[in-house]
């Protein structure tokens, strides 16, 4: 039996805005950098063989503090960084057009169920974005080329990324479907843990420190 982890990076400098962030770069802020602090105080004990992440710096950053304060994967750092496996497409769901503006002042503009059905439908994309559904398409690709492998030879992994990065995951993984998952809620900062028999996940729990 191996283990699987999809953690959600802490709160960003635009979560804290309430802006679309999307593939826009941004950083976290203290809190996000605490929550990453105590989502690794969760895995404390757990040994990962491998460690991948979205190319997004709040994703990044966030499974390296993770690491760090697991207090078990020092075999994980090279180089004085971390041996951690970035690719485009863990990133967030891209919100296209509406990337940076407020949330609130969006609904506004366009009328709030307009921006529900940007934000929460399965299939229906922002202008110049990506439906959820999109993502489940890229995510899901990347997972069953790269991750599902190492899961299938026992190994134990970390993958860190967004909201919607993990949403799509779960689809892939069959335990939502697709007509639930845009109302089920991912906490930032809080491990999911999976554990995988025969290369499967099975149901996932939350990690509390």
């Amino acid at each position: 039996m191996s283990q699987l982890v999809l953690l959600r990076h802490g709160q960003s400098e635009w979560n804290a805005e309430n802006r679309f962030t999307g593939f826009v770069d941004v950083g976290l802020t203290d809190l996000g950098r605490e929550e990453a602090r105590k989502g690794g105080r969760a895995l404390a004990g757990m040994r990962f063989d491998r460690a991948f992440s979205s190319t997004l710096r709040r994703a990044i950053e966030t499974t390296e503090i993770a690491l760090a304060e697991s207090g078990s994967n020092e075999h994980l750092r090279r180089d004085g960084g971390w041996n951690i496996t970035c690719h485009d497409d863990l990133r967030e769901r891209d919100y296209g057009e509406l990337a940076g503006l407020n949330k609130a002042e969006t609904a506004e503009k366009f009328g709030a169920e307009q921006v529900h059905i940007w934000r929460r439908s399965y299939d229906v994309a922002p202008p110049g974005g990506e439906s959820l559904k999109d993502v489940v398409s890229r995510a899901g690709r990347y997972y069953e080329a790269e991750i599902a492998p190492c899961l299938a030879q026992g190994k134990a992994v970390l993958v860190g990324a967004h909201g919607n990065t993990v949403r799509a995951l779960l689809v892939a993984l069959g335990c939502h479907d697709p007509a639930e998952i845009p109302n089920v809620e991912i906490p930032t900062g809080v491990p999911m843990l999976f554990e995988v028999t025969d290369g499967k996940p099975g149901t996932y729990r939350f990690l509390q420190d």
